[in-house]
C-alpha cells in the first residue's frame, strides 16, 4: 500500500517541478553558451574580416534570445508557450533581413576574409552545437518551445559546417565571394527556421483547439 503511494507521489506536482527545473537547467545552459559564441564570433569575424561569421554570430545572439524566451515559459499556460514560440520565429526572420543587408553592404567593397580563421572558429562553434543539441535532446516531449530550440541549433551546427569549407573555399581563391554566398546561404536558413517555428506554433494552437472542442 505504501509502495503504491510513493509511486503516485512520484509522478505527482513534485515530479512535475523537478522536470521544469530540469528544463530550465538545459535552456540556461545552452543561453550561456550561445553568448560565449556570440561574443567570441564578433571579435573574431570583424577581426577576420568574416561576414559569415559574424553572421553566425548574430545567428547566436537570436538563438539565445529564444533561448531567453523559451526558459521564461517554462511551465507556464500552453497559450504564452506559443506566444513565445511566435516570438522566437520572428525574431529569426527578423535576423534574416540585417543579414541580407550586411551581406548587400559587403558585396560591394571588402577585402578577402582570413580563410583559416573562419575554419578555426566555425569548428570551434560546430562542437559546441552539438552538445548544445545533446542537451536539448534529454528533453522529451512535445513542447514548441523546446522544439523551436532544436531547430535553431540544428540550423546552427549546419551553418558552421559550410563556414568550415567556405574558409577553405576562401584560401584557395583569394576571394570573398564564398564567404559572402555563405552570408546568404545563412540568411536563408535563418528565415525558413523562422518559418518552420511559427508554423509548429500554429499547428500547436490548432491541436489545442481540437482538444478543447473534443472536451
Amino acid at each position: 500500500m505504501n509502495g503504491g503511494k510513493e509511486s503516485g507521489k512520484k509522478s505527482g506536482p513534485s515530479t512535475m517541478d523537478a522536470n521544469q527545473a530540469d528544463d530550465r537547467r538545459i535552456l540556461l545552459t545552452v543561453l550561456l553558451i550561445n553568448l560565449g559564441q556570440c561574443a567570441v564570433g564578433v571579435a573574431v569575424g570583424v577581426w577576420a574580416a568574416s561576414t559569415a561569421l559574424i553572421a553566425a554570430a548574430l545567428d547566436n545572439l537570436a538563438d539565445a534570445s529564444v533561448y531567453a524566451v523559451s526558459l521564461y515559459a517554462v511551465g507556464r499556460a500552453a497559450a504564452i508557450k506559443v506566444r513565445a514560440a511566435r516570438l522566437s520565429g520572428w525574431l529569426l526572420i527578423a535576423l534574416a533581413a540585417l543579414l541580407l543587408v550586411e551581406v548587400l553592404r559587403r558585396f560591394f567593397g571588402g577585402e578577402p576574409p582570413l580563410g583559416p580563421a573562419m575554419m578555426v572558429m566555425a569548428a570551434v562553434n560546430a562542437a559546441l552545437n552539438l552538445v548544445c543539441l545533446k542537451l536539448l535532446k534529454r528533453h522529451q516531449g512535445d513542447d514548441v518551445n523546446f522544439k523551436a530550440s532544436a531547430i535553431f541549433t540544428s540550423n546552427d551546427s549546419i551553418v558552421n559546417l559550410a563556414i568550415v569549407l567556405s574558409g577553405g573555399l576562401v584560401m584557395w581563391w583569394e576571394s570573398n565571394l564564398p564567404d559572402l554566398i555563405l552570408g546568404l546561404i545563412v540568411a536563408a536558413i535563418a528565415a525558413n527556421g523562422g518559418r518552420e517555428i511559427l508554423v509548429e506554433a500554429s499547428e500547436a494552437v490548432a491541436q489545442d483547439g481540437a482538444a478543447a472542442g473534443r472536451d
